[in-house]
């Protein structure tokens, strides 16, 4: 399941360095994870790092975008050889 940014978020950008695959973004008031790119870490590490350094826990599950831990790391594995 990729990872979603709600709108609680202060817009600090503390989490966009820290994304392996690139998929956090600034967006106009909050900051954006393209479902397409995020793998909730999966390959990286063991645990999404966007959601470990967040200040106001403001990164959660997209339920618009479930996926498996499998299929994370067979997205994962797509980006790494792009």
């Amino acid at each position: 399941m990729a990872l979603l940014i709600n709108d609680e978020c202060v817009n600090c950008g503390v989490c966009e360095p820290e994304c392996p695959n690139s998929a956090i973004t600034e967006g106009d008031d909050i900051y954006i994870i393209d479902p397409v790119k995020c793998t909730e870490c999966v390959g990286h590490y063991d645990e999404p790092q966007c959601i470990e350094v967040c200040p106001v826990d403001c990164i959660v599950k997209d339920p618009d975008n479930e996926e498996s831990k499998d299929e994370l790391k067979i997205k994962y594995e797509k980006l790494k050889n792009q």
